[in-house]
């Protein structure tokens, strides 16, 4: 059962040469080798075949050499070409750019390593006994960057590391259906649901959802955008720069008269390209972006600075003020230090001034950074890796992205220890605030745009259902015996925190969450609900979560299917599609090795670890297959 509340104010170029930089897959000149060294190894037998291994091991490791001097060469000619910056930028006194020099893209390049990726672990929440800490307390959050590096990481053929996906930034993903808040009320409406949980047959799931009221893009008023983008070398790729063109050229379709764009570029010196050109000049605006090209070092001079100050001489009052900075995540934009960076940040967000951040790429993509500076600058997170997503956080969400309806959202609930034994919040790990944080205006929390939905998800233990996993305390009072202010209709309490834009005083919102809003079958839970839980299981089991004790990918496969609901987009589909690639993966990763010598089951024969050749068997000189 739902329950609406009316709430009272209280890149990768060259795929022969990644493969040959890692991830356990052979490069096509290691390949080579090792049909050469299966040939001779199954043509003949004897010493012949010694002669012809030894023969064949030579002509690799003399083609690996001549690869590798390839690779080199190409490495160097690229760093020739990424080292050459466009000329210094003169502009009118209307901002538009009146020349600008174009450096050449780069040739393609050996890609970066994966592992120079940088993604936080994150320890995921753990079972809370509500006898003893019967209060949760976490800040919204709005981002959905974990999606969409997820999505890329999956169709690319590969599992994202266990920790690395933040669930709630999931779940926020997709929107559902929770009513707008009533006129003259909060800026948000509040929903809880209640049904099984799909994860363990003896707990119950608790979803709790905000939804934002909403405005169309005529309502949100005047724009005063400040563009800082990473133009370094490292940005050439396909899927960096020449997409953020692109995006860009998109969300600047969307302006008017009403609104000023400036760009700052930064890689080996920082650049206006841009001072406060109007909204709806689309020619000055599509020349500047079309003219960008990438090349030179990561070093932003005074990127985030000159960013920062062109958005303080175009501000608007009463307006939308915001610098959204678009880099593949590896930056140096001006100031070294990542505490002095933060404390940049918030003081211009106190100012009026928003930072959003927008991913491109991967290679040495800093996901986690991304995310903590959107998060420090009142602003949300996106990562971009198709047209597509840029259309969907630029365009179809503008409002959302641009224009915040509400800032320091923060969520605390009190479970009833009469009813509830155990529970645990699922995701939101980097947002847990302590208990008293809740009441303290002065401690930051997340931002809710126009139209934005907010949803979180408790799993939790009702007292007779036994199976707790943590044992009863020995002493203390016993919350089914003595207590008569525990109810016996309320599972839990909910109370909310925020801020209205332009105020520092924090109003509070507070509900009860009953028993009887609870449905007895999962099935009869609505869609948005049963798909909200199998958004939730896909991000625990890539986690590798160990509370999930009833529940793997067909299960999942068989619930996601069942609440595609109203899906308009096609987002749903996708995320199905998504969810059966990572079992896939996650099913050949299980696969047993084949010996590529024979084509058998058999695991790789023992390696000299000196020279890399197998281990020869004494009591089989010529290391025949054993029957």
């Amino acid at each position: 059962m739902k329950t609406k509340y009316s709430p009272k104010t209280v890149s990768v170029s060259d795929p022969t040469l990644y493969l040959q930089r890692g991830n356990g897959i052979p490069s096509a000149t290691n390949m080579a080798a090792l049909l050469l060294v299966a040939v001779s190894l199954t043509a003949c037998g004897g010493k012949g075949a010694e002669v012809e291994h030894r023969q064949a091991k030579q002509q690799a490791e003399q083609r690996h050499q001549e690869a590798s001097q390839r690779q080199a060469e190409m490495r160097d000619a690229a760093k020739v070409e990424m080292a050459r910056v466009a000329a210094p930028m003169q502009m009118s006194s209307n901002g538009a750019v009146m020349g600008m020099s174009i450096a050449p893209m780069p040739r393609d390049y050996a890609a970066i390593p994966l592992a120079q990726n940088k993604f936080e672990q994150q320890v995921q929440n753990g079972i809370m006994v509500a006898g003893e800490i019967p209060v949760s307390t976490f800040s919204i959050d709005v981002d959905t960057g974990s999606y969409a590096t997820l999505r890329r990481m999956l169709r690319e053929g590969r599992l994202p590391e266990k920790g690395t996906v933040r669930v709630e930034e999931m779940l926020n993903y997709f929107a559902y259906d929770y009513p707008l808040p009533a006129k003259n009320s909060a800026p948000f409406s509040v929903t809880t649901e209640l049904a099984p949980s799909p994860y363990n047959d003896d707990m119950m799931l608790l979803r709790i959802g905000l939804k934002g009221y909403d405005l169309p893009k005529s309502q949100l008023g005047a724009s005063n955008l400040v563009f800082l983008l990473d133009v370094s070398g490292s940005m050439a790729s396909a899927d960096k720069l020449p997409l953020l063109q692109t995006a860009l050229k998109l969300l600047t379709a969307q302006l008017s008269a009403q609104d000023k764009v400036s760009i700052v570029v930064y890689a080996g010196a920082a650049g206006v390209v841009l001072d406060g050109a109007s909204g709806n000049d689309t020619q000055t605006l599509t020349y500047a972006l079309e003219q960008l090209s990438a090349g030179g070092s990561t070093n932003g001079g005074q990127g985030i600075t000159q960013a920062y100050q062109l958005a303080k001489k175009h501000f608007i009052p009463n307006g939308i003020n915001r610098v959204i900075l678009a880099t593949d995540g590896d930056f140096n934009v001006g100031v070294t230090d990542f505490d002095d960076l933060i404390a940049l940040i918030e003081k211009e967000k106190d100012h009026g001034i928003g930072l959003t951040t927008l991913g491109f790429g991967l290679g040495n993509y800093n996901d986690q950074l991304m995310e903590q500076l959107a998060d420090k600058g009142n602003g949300n997170y996106a990562y971009i890796d198709t047209l597509n997503e840029a259309r969907k956080v630029l365009v179809d969400e503008l409002s959302s992205t641009l224009f915040t309806i509400a800032k320091d959202v923060k969520v605390q609930v009190e479970f009833n220890p009469a009813l509830v034994s155990e529970y645990r919040l699922i995701g939101y790990e980097n947002r847990a605030l302590a208990r008293e944080d809740f009441n303290n205006d002065k401690v930051d929390a997340g931002e809710i745009g126009a139209g934005h939905t907010v949803t979180a998800l408790y799993e939790l233990r009702y007292v007779e259902a036994g199976n707790r996993m943590n044992d009863k305390l020995r002493y203390g009072v016993d919350a089914q015996t003595g207590q008569e202010k525990y109810s016996r209709e309320e599972i839990a309490f909910l109370k909310l925190r925020y801020k209205l834009p332009a105020q520092t005083q924090s109003q509070l919102l507070s509900y009860p969450i009953r028993l009887d809003q609870s449905v007895k079958q999962l099935e009869q839970a609505c869609d948005d609900f049963r798909f909200a839980a199998a958004v939730a299981g896909l991000g625990q089991l890539l986690n590798g979560s160990h509370y999930l004790h009833q529940f793997d990918y067909t299960k999942l496969s068989l619930l996601a299917r069942s609440a595609l609901g109203d899906d308009p987009f096609g987002y749903r589909h996708e995320f199905v599609q998504l969810m059966e690639t990572a079992a896939a993966i996650e099913q050949s990763n299980q696969l047993p090795i084949k010996d590529t010598f024979d084509g058998s089951d058999k695991p790789f024969p023992p390696q000299d670890k000196l020279h890399g050749e197998p281990m020869r068997d004494k009591s089989n000189p010529r290391n025949e297959r054993l029957q």
